[in-house]
């Protein structure tokens, strides 16, 4: 009779990280960074700047730096503590390359071909895409991994790419007879927000590479400009409704609401009981003041600490040495079970 496979018996880790590329939101607040401050009071959290994801397509040089301060800032100013949690960028951290090459041998071209997110990003031009893009979620797998994270808080978006790095790591241990070498991680989808969608499309995630800035809440808006968008916001001719399923169909008004009840940790149906019957020139207003009121700390916090990018380097690199301190040792492991000389 054969033995059942080991349980991994590591320490519970989480593990999430967001590209440098464009503006940070009001979405990747309620749906991310608000999540990340939480989640290092209850798990040991390493929190990433996915700059070599963010290489898939092209970026500018001289403006990814920036990029990549502009996210530690977002991070820092939502709450996220360096002193409980780990910051830092990919790139600095030589795990991740590695490892991402190793699940490429594991991971089969099958798996990959059937990833949604490809085919969303690429459309009738796939071919023209990067080899990096199509390999992302191996990479993203190998981020994971690379620190043996047990939990990873994601979107309804990315719980293919998930399910991928379940599999991948499931794969390698069968392969290498490496029973519970690698765990299985978890999805940690939990809470209002988790899917903030466009102020012009409720059909559509509000996104950092919509071309118009008016579907979206950036961090470093003012008062002003926060008021003047969510005034300008999409809904329909009719009244905030009394109950979640009569905002079935009506997909801007449902956004709006959802955003009103992440921002106030309230409930869809808490939110409707507050404003059912009015129109959207009450409820407009009071989603202005409490977005105002909520966001305004941050993006003084934001703005100060992109005023001190020294500050937040020295928080980066700091960053880097943990999280290398934590990788390098379990790819030193990865070695050892794949049989490579001198490992």
């Amino acid at each position: 009779m054969s033995e059942a496979p080991k349980k991994y018996e590591g320490p519970e880790r989480v593990f999430s990280g967001v590209q440098p590329s464009g503006s940070m939101h009001l979405g990747n607040y309620l749906g991310a960074l608000k999540k990340f401050a939480n989640l290092q009071h209850e798990h040991e959290c390493i929190y990433c700047i996915v700059d070599l994801h963010a290489v898939t397509v092209w970026q500018d040089p001289k403006v990814l730096p920036i990029q990549t301060r502009e996210i530690a800032s977002a991070y820092l100013a939502s709450g996220v503590d360096p002193k409980k949690a780990i910051i830092y960028p990919q790139s600095k951290v030589a795990a991740h390359t590695e490892l991402a090459w190793y699940f490429n041998c594991v991971a089969r071209v099958g798996w990959l071909a059937r990833m949604t997110q490809f085919k969303d990003k690429s459309g009738k031009n796939a071919e023209a895409m990067s080899v990096g893009l199509y390999d992302y979620p191996v990479l993203q797998a190998a981020d994971i991994l690379a620190f043996k994270a047990t939990h990873v808080p994601v979107g309804e978006d990315q719980k293919q790419h998930l399910e991928l790095s379940r599999d991948i790591a499931q794969k390698f241990n069968n392969d290498f007879n490496a029973s519970g070498f690698f765990p299985l991680p978890e999805p940690l989808i939990k809470g209002p927000g988790a899917r903030i969608m466009s102020l012009r499309d409720g059909t559509k995630k509000m996104s950092k590479s919509d071309p118009s800035d008016n579907s979206r809440i950036n961090l470093t808006d003012d008062a002003d400009l926060i008021a003047k968008k969510i005034r300008k916001a999409k809904t329909d001719a009719g009244v905030v409704p009394a109950s979640e399923k009569e905002l079935e169909g009506r997909p801007e008004v449902k956004n709006l609401v959802g955003i009103y009840g992440a921002l106030s940790d309230s409930s869809e149906q808490q939110v409707l009981d507050q404003f059912s019957g009015q129109g959207f020139g009450v409820f407009k207003p009071a989603l202005a003041e409490l977005a105002v009121e909520k966001l305004r700390p941050i993006t003084a916090s934001m703005n100060e600490y992109l005023d001190n990018p020294n500050e937040v380097d020295k928080i980066l690199s700091k960053g880097a040495e943990d999280a290398s301190a934590i990788a390098t040792p379990i790819l030193s492991e990865v070695r050892k079970i794949m049989g490579f000389w001198g490992a």
